[in-house]
């Protein structure tokens, strides 16, 4: 009886995902636009979470090439350490782990506003008031999100090579330019393309969950924390499940 009942609300949770979904691209992508609050939004999830995306991505970049330093020497490909590490990270890492840090950020704390505006009624009295709630509250943070994550993944990937570059110099003697230059012999567009074009639907991923949480959040205080938690984890969750399509799709491309 327990697992019909768990699979009735993950049928439920994703046919309602996915009518909230369609309805941003029905009703929010139409004019009249809220440019202010998106713009707002844009500072608010971009700018402000740049700290911690770039401390994240620095530590990552000097702790992956410290592990796989020992590794490499001892199969006696030490010279490769830049190029092994570009790669890792511009490909697979930085986009995960960037988003992964993005979702306990703002997809909590999207999660939290909007249950809480919906629990004390704000979001009826915006209704009344003749303001569209879901554009100015749901579309703005939602493409903000989509925006702002590949924006926050190439700056994360940039400081984690910088990361990179100090942690191959801990135990060698390696110049700025000839790092960055084996770093970029090394990389073709078939590496930054598909890790660039699936970081969009990461921060798509991120806000419409967050979103979806927050607005149909219910049972007063308990009720936002809950909607705060679910996004987190359902949209780390759908970050790993789109990476693997992902994946997927560029291997049959050929990239």
């Amino acid at each position: 009886m327990s697992i019909k009942s768990d699979l009735r609300s993950f049928l439920t949770l994703n046919g309602e995902l996915f009518r909230f979904s369609l309805r941003f691209f029905r009703h929010g992508l139409n004019p009249p636009f809220e440019f202010s609050e998106f713009l707002k939004q844009c500072y608010v999830i971009g700018y402000k979470s740049l700290p911690l995306i770039g401390l994240t991505a620095f530590i990552m970049g000097l702790v992956l090439t410290m592990q796989l330093r020992p590794s490499m020497a001892d199969y006696g490909v030490e010279a490769q350490l830049p190029a092994i590490v570009a790669i890792a990270v511009i490909r697979e890492v930085g986009p995960v782990i960037t988003a992964l840090i993005f979702a306990g950020k703002i997809g909590s704390s999207i999660g939290a506003e909007l249950g809480s505006m919906k629990v004390t009624e704000q979001i009826d009295a915006m209704e009344v008031s003749g303001t569209n709630p879901f554009k100015y509250l749901v579309a703005t943070r939602v493409l903000a999100c989509t925006l702002m994550l590949p924006v926050l993944v190439m700056l994360g990937d940039a400081v984690s090579l910088y990361g990179a570059y100090l942690g191959v110099n801990i135990h060698s003697n390696t110049s700025f330019i000839l790092y960055w230059t084996q770093v970029f012999d090394n990389l073709v567009f078939g590496d930054v393309l598909p890790a660039f074009t699936k970081s969009f639907f990461f921060g798509f991923a991120v806000g419409i969950i967050g979103c979806y949480k927050g607005y149909n959040s219910s049972k007063g205080t308990e009720g936002v924390g809950r909607s705060a938690n679910s996004a987190v984890v359902v949209s780390s969750v759908l970050i790993f499940v789109i990476d693997l399509l992902a994946v997927q799709v560029t291997d049959i491309l050929g990239y």
